[in-house]
């Protein structure tokens, strides 16, 4: 398995420069052309990967702080209680608080684990959610890498997450922990089929895989305008699917705490289980990204009121993909949890093929021409 992952990425290297578009994060472009001015080609590249990853682990850990505070929040309003409020200006600071009591607890784990793999899991979950961070486009000048295979990197990276959940609930040496990652396993794979296919649906209007390009395609009418009922039914399916590849409730039978304890990551504490706590949120937001991305003009204000004003394009991303995450959240304290055979039969013999069907159909309307465009 191994050996396919780095065979992978190799290839990837050593695609031709072609298939990724100019270097984005042009908010930069004065301190790329500073660097690239004042020492050699091969140092200046290296500082200017080593900036960018900064930013992008700055925003990771500040969106995780603030979902999970968010988290907090819409729990506490829709079972009508205060949610936090001591620590901090209206409880601001919990988040903050919470952080620092987990990078001070000790490490624990079983004595019989793998402690290679054990210790290596979390880090499969936390580096592929932050590599799909790294393609998604904020605004036309914030994209850290702008490639023509975007939406079939972002499926590739996601399918990677889901190993850290099996090496961590297997390298535990606890059954709880191994049923939970079993589970996750089979219910990542399965419910990927569906975001994969309904995502296929969209580019049938698109005709490209570049983030960007599907943006600015929006200019003419967000997708889910232009693609009729099965843009809206693509979209419905892929926020049920979305929400059950990240195991949030009602689909969140790997860590089913009235059974398995705390699920996969049972034997974990301290920052290791933080990583996989801060991990569900991110690919959280990450789902709502792509959604936002792909169906809603990622960001392109409505009806272009402020298209005249580029730096605007960050608040138009940020409000769609926070209104989707709330909607999950909505899910999350709404529905009671499944059964895994209920998950399953949901995705298998629902789902999925309504999800063919409907890009047979999105096929015939682009083939008839009768996209809406404005």
């Amino acid at each position: 398995m191994f050996r396919l992952i780095i065979q992978y990425w190799v290839s990837i290297i050593s695609l031709p420069s072609s298939v990724f578009g100019p270097r984005s994060l042009s908010i930069t472009r004065g301190i790329h052309d500073w660097l690239y001015s004042t020492m050699s080609e091969n140092m200046a590249y290296f500082i200017e990967m080593v900036l960018i990853a900064i930013v992008y682990l700055t925003i990771f850990a500040v969106a995780g702080l603030f979902l999970v505070l968010l988290e907090r929040r819409v729990a506490a309003w829709f079972q009508l209680r205060i949610g936090p409020n001591r620590v901090g200006f209206h409880g601001l600071l919990q988040t903050m608080a919470d952080a620092l009591k987990l990078l001070s607890k000790e490490l624990t784990g079983t004595e019989k684990a793998d402690k290679f793999l054990y210790n290596l899991a979390p880090y499969f979950v936390i580096i592929s959610a932050l590599m799909a961070l790294g393609v998604i486009p904020f605004t036309q000048d914030f994209q850290a890498f702008d490639i023509n295979i975007g939406i079939l990197f972002l499926i590739a990276i996601s399918s990677i997450g889901v190993i850290g959940i099996l090496l961590g609930g297997w390298s535990s040496n606890n059954k709880f922990a191994l049923i939970g990652a079993m589970r996750s396993g089979v219910q990542t794979i399965s419910y990927e089929l569906s975001i994969g296919l309904s995502l296929l649906t969209m580019i049938l209007i698109t005709g490209t895989l570049q983030l960007s390009e599907i943006v600015e395609i929006q200019k003419d009418g967000w997708l889910i305008v232009q693609g009729h009922i099965p843009a809206i039914i693509a979209f419905m399916i892929y926020m049920i699917a979305g929400t059950a590849e990240t195991n949030r409730a009602p689909f969140d039978m790997a860590e089913a705490e009235s059974e398995l304890g705390a699920g996969f990551h049972t034997e974990y504490s301290g920052m290791k289980f933080a990583y996989f706590f801060l991990a569900e949120f991110i690919n959280m937001f990450i789902i709502a990204a792509i959604a936002t991305t792909v169906f809603f003009g990622g960001w392109l204000s409505p009806f272009g009121i402020t298209e005249s004003i580029p730096i605007l394009g960050v608040f138009w991303f940020l409000v769609k993909a926070l209104v989707l995450v709330f909607l999950m959240m909505w899910f999350r304290w709404t529905f009671p949890r499944l059964r895994i055979d209920q998950l399953l039969t949901l995705e298998w013999k629902y789902l999925l093929p309504l999800n063919l069907m409907n890009m047979i159909i999105m096929a015939l309307i682009v083939w008839q021409k009768l996209i809406i465009q404005f």
